[in-house]
């Protein structure tokens, strides 16, 4: 009688997995995101040996055992419940995460692999100590002893500790994911790769650069990838030569050249300085789109549009000139001296 219930136990548990698993193909089939298909994923991920085990317990209450057997069989069935919750959770765990990352931003694939991975660090560290537990081992001096050990690791392992909680601050806290473009001190690249430990990102010479998470949230990071604007500076600086009235009429003209781009707004244009040698006009405006190649193409035609209007105004630039005197008396060790000196149309 055992035996038949334990195999019928067995064949009705094969039954239901077999279905559960045929009704979450069909589910996982269709585009849409059933509200069943997550129990239905994780009841299918049933291992056999849990089947077995299971059907075995059953079969055994029919049966007058020893004590010690009795308590056997009830170890391995808890044991084996333990391991199959374990993985449950895991996979539900995990199946979540994937949600999550297709219905936000397929970028963040290496964010969510972190948490998953401390997430099955922690559920099968439970199911391990409710293991060890079942087979009569000491819990409590176990975990004492740990905890003496553990502070012995954190102080051998502090560096990799700190790249691990630097990269679990990255992941919660995301100043950048997997795609940005980021400047970190002299190093500019697109992130690749975030790992437990480090990441990885592509220069723009096409070499691998790796910095450990600790060293790289303790830089000062740029993210060229949220930049939403690109505030621009054009400087010059024209002879003193220049008359009143030409000099009066520069603000204006680099306004109407910066005005005539769009997306662009413009800021100011001025006649900022008089220095020792020269008349400096500084000009600011705002690109509204971070793409780089819009910027240098608008700011390329403003400068040659510019240039094109101060030839046209016989406007001389000022740029220094050097000039050299070469001592060469007999017997002297020949010296250079250098001087600069404003350029003029007229010079």
């Amino acid at each position: 009688m055992a035996a038949g219930i334990a195999i019928a136990a067995f064949l009705l548990l094969l039954l239901i997995r077999s279905a559960v698993q045929s009704r979450y193909q069909k589910l996982a089939a269709t585009p849409e995101v059933e509200f069943l298909e997550l129990p239905f994923k994780v009841i299918s991920r049933t291992t056999l040996l849990t089947v077995l085990v299971t059907s075995l317990f059953i079969g055994s209450q029919w049966l007058k055992l020893p004590d010690a057997v009795t308590k056997g069989l009830l170890t391995v069935f808890t044991i084996a419940v333990f391991w199959q919750i374990g993985l449950w959770v895991s996979i539900a765990v995990l199946a979540a995460l994937e949600r999550k990352r297709q219905a936000s931003d397929p970028a963040a694939a290496s964010s969510m692999g972190i948490i998953g991975f401390l997430a099955r660090a922690t559920i099968w560290s439970f199911v391990v100590l409710l293991t060890l537990d079942n087979l009569g081992v000491q819990i409590k001096p176990l975990l004492a002893g740990l905890g003496i050990g553990g502070i012995a690791v954190a102080l051998a392992a502090q560096n990799i500790l700190g790249d691990l909680f630097a990269s679990l601050s990255i992941t919660l806290d995301r100043p950048f994911v997997v795609g940005d473009s980021l400047q970190v001190d002299d190093f500019n690249g697109t992130v690749e790769y975030i790992g437990v430990k480090s990441t990885r990102l592509r220069s723009l010479n096409g070499e691998q650069i790796i910095m450990p998470n600790s060293n790289l949230l303790s830089s000062r990071i740029r993210n060229n990838s949220r930049m939403n604007t690109r505030r621009v500076v054009i400087s010059i600086s024209v002879d003193q030569q220049t008359p009143v009235e030409k000099l009066q009429q520069i603000p204006g003209k680099i306004r109407e050249l910066i005005e005539s781009h769009q997306p662009i707004r413009f800021d100011r244009s001025n006649f900022s300085k008089i220095s020792t040698t020269s008349f400096d006009f500084e000009a600011v405006y705002i690109v509204l789109t971070p793409d780089f190649a819009k910027h240098m193409t608008i700011l390329q035609d403003i400068n040659l549009r510019l240039v094109e209007w101060l030839d046209k105004e016989r406007i001389m630039l000022w740029s220094p000139q050097r000039l050299y005197y070469v001592d060469s008396k007999p017997g002297a060790r020949p010296s250079l001296e250098e001087k600069a000196l404003p350029t003029s149309r007229d010079s």
